[in-house]
């Protein structure tokens, strides 16, 4: 299937191309026409915090149950001065009328439980802030939409009323939020031009793989914005689809035309080299494909549709980019045919100036509008290349080594000679790399991690100066009472919330204002005296819980509710599940690995080696992200570790591994086979397969590590983790691990026992290579001339006519 698959693809590549072309064009405007609804809002059944919500919809008609945001301003002349009323009075209007029915706001000008004008301290009087709630069916974009004419008709009215050097607003709240489209995964493919014309030694086969990617992604990411319309979906599920999208298209890619090159070069014509390579690495390129998105999908199975939306959108851009991968791919090779294997000065010149522009752009010292005129650069220089003889002139490739004489042998012969030695070092590293994990805490940021020129992050910083920084994370107490003399004990509940350690300030609210005697419910507000992500506000959140409530609250149902217990009870539902979804991924990859090597002892080693490199990646980023390690480098603030990023990573990482183990065991395996020898088996896989894992793992790297230099710290931590997990398991792992452990077990890495031979299928990813044509002997005389100019290309390829 896969052979007749790839041959199709390339003997009918421009249906093929054009069918690509419509698709991504389609799928694009599709998505523009129909728009997005990305949402932050998540759901946990079951817990206190629902419960809490549920009694603010059903006796406080949804206030503090929904999405919270907040206006914020300062006046060096005072709040309360009439030119400042008049102007903030005006916004308030402005931002309700945006639409009534779904945001709701408490002007700090009006009666409310607590000042929401800075009593005391140096900004007494200074600062003031409108608390607004949305409804939980707001998307994100919107949202963000609504931040920017906010802030833009703030500027208005502060430029009208003359106010612009005395009045600040600010919007705060992770909903309005700035939204910025990634650019940084420029960078990554500006890396990978060189990578891979370094790999391959040819222009034209650098494109196809970056080509092939770029599909892809932009196909991916336009699916994901049609299905946030379907499911939830969180808005960085886009910038994390590019990353992922980007680094297996290309790798996918590679490792195709890496072995269709090398086909050619055994003598195979071009028709049938495509079968071959589609065959074999295609088969691989499926499995480890299919591996990632079974990993991802794995997720459905938490039960939250924020985790759901979050693997949903990473596994369709991973899909369409393996698909991409074994279609487009061969179509595009059928369109180049032998120019693959030729390169020119100008397309060196032309490639080096689109890296130059991709990076230049990414890094933001040229704008998105650069394309333009980097195009144009690009088609001049090609333009000229076609006038111009030096430009015109063939690069010769490099000879190809032996493999017995390359670096990575003699590299593989060195480790085998001292196995213990090596594994000992190595599995030292990644345990000390590992270490910081015992200490990881799983919780929220909040929107003080901001980068420091937002206006969230200014909102942030400007309530935490007036009013502290218990005020950007309130929590909320509902206390239901099951008849009319449970109110008796409402005083008795206040006075132990508001003696509780942590609490800075409190604030009841009755169901029926008019006659509090006769509220079904009471309201509090509470205060605590730290950041909402400080695990000092975890403790007292599980200390009123546990403590303090349970003795005053007869005959009352209270709840601890808000935004901040929200994300501990999500934290707390997520945290019981993830060894389970760990040992779903780990077994599941273990019975696939057995099953594809017909063995148990290189899946239980693969399966070791994983989870200390995963580890590993993970011990990093507690202490960047979490300790704050190298904080200022990065950008980044001491804070816990979202409960999602464990997982997604895990799932990510697992199937990005299998492709490298499947890639190199597969050689070694084939090596082993042949000739029966366990050590040079090793060392000749790792030689023949060593070149194409580190130009992969290199892309992957930058492509992912370039993500650090978003703004976005959830995107910083996904692109720190995957690099991290990426470097160490092709390095460390691949390079160290994997030839001292089969060193060390020799002939009983292939063991399994033959009742379970009889078992478990046998999957063939492997595929059949036909023995390269012998070309007939050439008669003396019939030969090129010896004096003539060699042909730098490649005989021509005889194909099927195109049906």
């Amino acid at each position: 299937m896969y052979r007749a698959l790839g041959q199709w693809c390339y003997a009918n590549w421009g249906k093929v191309i054009l069918a690509w072309v419509a698709l991504v064009i389609g799928v694009g405007a599709v998505a523009g026409t129909v728009g997005s609804a990305f949402s932050t809002a998540f759901e946990i059944p079951e817990s206190e915090s629902r419960d809490g919500f549920d009694a603010l919809d059903e006796h406080f008609g949804g206030f503090g149950s929904g999405q919270p945001g907040s206006i914020v301003f300062r006046s060096e002349q005072g709040v309360d001065d009439p030119e400042v009323v008049a102007v903030m009075n005006e916004l308030f209007d402005f931002t309700v009328a945006l639409d009534p029915d779904q945001i709701q706001l408490n002007s700090p000008y009006e009666p409310s439980p607590q000042p929401l004008i800075s009593q005391t301290g140096p900004e007494a009087g200074l600062i003031a802030y409108a608390d607004l709630t949305f409804d939980q069916s707001v998307d994100q974009v919107e949202a963000s939409e609504w931040g920017v004419e906010i802030r833009e008709h703030a500027e208005e009215l502060v430029a009208e009323a003359g106010l612009e050097d005395e009045l600040q607003i600010e919007t705060g709240g992770a909903i309005l939020s700035e939204f910025e489209p990634p650019e940084t995964e420029l960078i990554g493919l500006a890396f990978a031009v060189i990578v891979l014309i370094l790999a391959f030694g040819s222009v034209m086969a650098m494109g196809l793989p970056i080509g092939v990617a770029v599909a892809g992604v932009a196909t991916g990411i336009g699916i994901i914005n049609l299905l946030s319309n379907a499911i939830s979906i969180p808005d960085f599920a886009i910038q994390l689809g590019a990353m992922i999208g980007l680094g297996v298209g290309i790798d996918y890619a590679l490792f195709i035309v890496t072995r269709y090159r090398n086909s050619l070069a055994a003598g195979h014509d071009q028709y049938a080299a495509v079968g071959i390579a589609l065959d074999t690495a295609g088969r691989a390129v499926v499995f480890a494909g299919l591996t990632v998105v079974v990993s991802l999908l794995g997720m459905l199975l938490i039960g939250l549709p924020f985790i759901s939306g979050l693997g949903v959108g990473a596994a369709s851009t991973v899909t369409i980019t393996m698909i991409a991968s074994i279609t487009l791919l061969p179509a595009l090779l059928g369109l180049v045919k032998d120019r693959v294997e030729i390169s020119r000065v100008r397309g060196l010149v032309a490639a080096g100036l689109a890296s130059v522009g991709l990076f230049l752009i990414g890094i933001g010292v040229a704008p998105l509008s650069g394309f333009l005129f980097l195009g144009a650069g690009i088609a001049l220089v090609l333009l000229i290349g076609t006038v111009i003889p030096p430009m015109r002139r063939i690069i010769p490739h490099r000879p190809e080594k032996p493999i017995r004489e390359t670096l990575a042998y003699r590299w593989s012969r060195v480790i085998q000679s001292h196995p213990w030695l090596a594994m000992t070092i190595g599995t030292a590293i990644l345990l000390a790399l590992a270490a910081p994990v015992l200490g990881l805490r799983l919780g929220f940021s909040d929107e003080g991690n901001f980068p420091e020129e937002t206006s969230t992050r200014k909102a942030y910083d400007l309530i935490a100066d007036g009013f502290g920084d218990g005020y950007n994370g309130p929590l909320i107490i509902t206390a239901e009472l099951d008849g009319p003399e449970s109110g008796a004990q409402i005083p008795a509940l206040q006075a132990a919330i508001e003696s509780t350690d942590g609490v800075a300030a409190l604030a009841a609210v009755p169901s029926n204002f008019e006659d509090p005697t006769a509220s079904e419910a009471f309201l509090f507000r509470v205060i605590p005296t730290t950041s909402p992500q400080d695990e000092a506000t975890q403790d007292l959140v599980e200390a009123l819980r546990d403590e303090v409530i349970p003795p005053v609250s007869d005959g009352l149902e209270v709840s601890v509710t808000g935004a901040v217990p929200a994300n501990i009870d999500f934290t707390t539902f997520l945290s019981a599940r993830i060894l389970v979804f760990f040992g779903a991924v780990l077994s599941i990859s273990f019975l696939l690995l057995m099953s594809v090597f017909r063995s148990i002892v290189v899946p239980i080693k693969a399966v070791i080696m994983n989870v200390l490199s995963i580890a590993s990646a993970y011990g990093v980023v507690v202490a960047i992200f979490q300790w704050g390690w190298f904080g200022s480098l990065f950008g980044i603030a001491e804070a816990p570790i979202e409960p999602f990023i464990p997982m997604m990573l895990f799932a990510i990482v697992f199937g990005l591994s299998m492709d490298y183990e499947v890639f190199l065991l597969s050689r070694i395996k084939e090596e082993y086979e042949k000739t029966g020898d366990a050590q040079n088996s090793v060392a000749d896989g790792l030689a023949a397969t060593a070149r194409v894992i580190t130009a992969a793992a290199a892309i992957m790297i930058v492509v992912f590590g370039a993500f650090m230099l978003e703004d976005d710290r959830i995107i910083k931590l996904f692109g720190l983790g995957l690099a991290m997990a990426v470097f160490l398991d092709a390095s460390l792992v691949r390079m160290l691990l994997v030839p001292a452990t089969m060193e060390l077990l020799g002939d009983r890495n292939w063991w399994l026992p033959r009742w379970l031979d009889r078992i478990i299928p046998n999957l063939n990813i492997e595929g059949t290579e036909p023995p390269a044509p012998v070309a007939a002997a050439e008669e003396p005389g019939d030969g090129p001339d010896d004096d003539a100019e060699p042909d730098a290309s490649p005989p021509f390829r005889s194909e099927p006519v195109p049906t």
